[in-house]
């Protein structure tokens, strides 16, 4: 059986294949199709989206200890929040085979970092294997299972971006899914529970199987020596391996698929049997300085592989650097294009929410998701993104710092549950009165409209109990708590004024669903009369893009136009024109 699968898909396959029976995620671009694709196999495996990382891997964790096979799902930052519980359960030790994917994104494609997790596989002292294509990443993800078992560790399968987005041929044997039967459950609090007394043992344990997983590795038919001529020796690993195959086809390669532990006698008896070694990794140096740490001498050179993604191109510089036999890369010149910003949708109700902030002058700390658009001309109303949840202790930080003026905290709903219900807590708890606005479109917006608890739907579209953000504030202690339109923009004036200006923490909920999510036919389109436009270009701040220029009437002030093929219905626009101008029509 073959099919043409992305590595994303070919994960999902191989897990049902393994005979994965739990796997929980949380959406986070580039990963999210994996738990998607899983959900294909609701049938054999019980798959879930999980209000945040760490909660994902617990429940993973918990399926492992139960004797099942369990799967985890996460791009690289989403890895952070989940560090906790996975740098204790690699002491800990897996029952059932646990395997984590890691989706990096080098090149920052939808990311606020580019980090390497290979680190963090070494840090966690797991199993780590790295996938050059999808039919790698199939078969990486079925034996990943049986490694885990084997050596009572977590696994971890890096994917990047370019890896879990791109598509090939994947050989898929006779395929046919099916849960695989529990590990007996045994209780022993010995390994279970890693208290001092007992996690010491588990300290020595873990060194000991991390040299068992090396001399493992040194046999595994992931790393392989590709014969070459041997003046030049490259060791490469993950997507860098088909950049090398392009740019340096004639030249030995050790190809590593397993990369924690590193194969280290493999890597010597590579390196005796070439004349120079030289290292291509994507991001950091992490094969390279453990290389160098063994004294082996690799190439130097002054092309910088080590930051963003690669591509054939940079390595060609490699090659015309150390080789001198090929001519340097000529970049193409090309005329230049207008710039195409990231733009919120048409109809968006978070586009009226970062209006009226910045139109109220507040500092406005914000989270990753859609709304940090908001943070762009012609809106111009956010001040500070660093991860999911950090808007309502940024916005407590600044209060405590004696910032003064408005300050406010915006997160959408599914960041909320992620977690930004600790934050509101937090910041009830210690007294620092923050306004916090939930930005409510009842779905995981940025990663392809994913569910959540506010949602009604689970993964596997079953009804679900739909979870009340203003039920959480009120439980955790707020008295001011207001859920208003976010196509009202007079109200959301109103009521955001009220919440900053006062001397209590209060929690806003912006409600205006998705209207891609949920597929909402408009009442009617938006239309200006030319009549009546004195082109002031107040509509224009509103940066929708169903809006365009039209007629100049007087120099640099032209006339908005709404292009009919975009508009959403909306009416905010019209609620920004102060001559009336704007208007629903059928």
């Amino acid at each position: 059986m073959k099919k043409f699968l992305s590595a994303n898909e070919a994960v999902a396959y191989g897990a049902a294949q393994a005979g994965c029976v739990v796997a929980s995620a949380y959406p986070g671009t580039p990963s999210t199709e994996i738990l998607e694709n899983v959900a294909k196999f609701k049938d054999t495996v019980r798959c879930e989206w999980a209000v945040n990382e760490k909660v994902a891997m617990e429940t993973a964790i918990g399926a492992s200890m139960a004797g099942a096979r369990a799967l985890t799902a996460m791009k690289h930052v989403g890895l952070n929040v989940a560090m906790d519980p996975l740098m204790t359960f690699t002491f800990v030790g897996a029952t059932g085979g646990m395997v984590i994917i890691s989706a990096d994104d080098p090149g920052m494609h939808s990311s606020q970092n580019e980090q390497d997790n290979r680190n963090l596989a070494k840090f966690a002292r797991a199993l780590l294997l790295e996938p050059a294509d999808s039919q790698e990443a199939y078969d990486m993800t079925v034996a990943a299972f049986s490694l885990s078992e084997k050596f009572e560790v977590p696994v971890i399968i890096r994917l990047t971006t370019r890896t879990s987005h791109s598509s090939s041929l994947v050989e898929l044997g006779r395929f046919k899914p099916a849960p695989k039967a529990l590990i007996p459950y045994v209780k022993n609090i010995k390994k279970t529970i890693p208290v001092p007394m007992f996690a010491r043992g588990h300290r020595i344990a873990a060194e000991k199987r991390s040299a068992a997983m090396e001399a493992e590795a040194v046999k595994s038919p992931f790393n392989r020596i590709i014969p070459g001529k041997k003046s030049l020796g490259i060791v490469t690993s993950a997507v860098a391996y088909q950049y090398v195959k392009e740019i340096f086809p004639e030249y030995s390669i050790l190809k590593l698929g397993w990369t924690n532990p590193l194969p280290k006698a493999l890597v010597r008896k590579f390196a005796k049997s070439v004349e120079k070694l030289l290292v291509v990794e994507e991001l950091d140096p992490f094969l390279e300085d453990q290389i160098k740490a063994m004294g082996i001498a690799t190439v130097a050179h002054k092309t910088d592989l080590n930051m963003f993604e690669l591509n054939a191109d940079r390595l060609q510089e490699l090659r015309h650097e150390i080789l001198k036999d090929v001519p340097k890369t000529k970049k193409a010149k090309v005329p230049e294009l207008p710039t195409r910003p990231p733009v919120l949708c048409a109809g968006c109700g978070h586009r009226g929410v970062f209006y009226t902030l910045a139109k109220l002058g507040a500092t406005v700390t914000g989270d990753i998701g859609c709304y940090t658009l908001g943070a762009f001309p012609p809106l111009n109303a956010m001040d500070t993104t660093i991860c999911m949840g950090a808007s309502i202790g940024n916005a407590a930080g600044m209060k405590k710092a004696g910032l003064k003026g408005r300050i406010c905290a915006v997160l959408g709903d599914s960041t909320f549950f992620h977690s930004g219900m600790t934050g509101i807590l937090s910041a009830h708890y210690n007294g620092t009165p923050v306004t916090t606005v939930v930005l409510d479109n009842r779905i995981t917006g940025m990663t392809g409209h994913q569910e959540n608890p506010g949602s009604g739907k689970t993964l596997a579209g079953d009804p679900a109990p739909v979870t009340e953000i203003d039920a959480i504030a009120r439980a955790c202690g707020y008295r001011k708590v207001v859920t208003v339109s976010a196509d009202d923009l007079a109200e959301l004036e109103k009521v955001l004024k009220d919440a900053m200006d006062g001397d209590e923490g209060a929690l806003i909920i912006a409600y205006a669903p998705c209207r891609i999510a949920a597929k909402l036919t408009r009442e009617g389109l938006c239309e200006v009369d030319a009549e009546k436009c004195k082109a002031c270009g107040m509509c224009f701040k509103m940066g929708c893009p169903a809006m365009k220029r039209g007629t100049e009437i007087r120099k640099g002030a032209y006339q908005m136009v709404i292009d009919p093929g975009l508009c959403a219905g909306c009416k905010q626009c019209s609620q920004v024109c102060k001559f009336g101008a704007i208007k629903r029509v059928r």
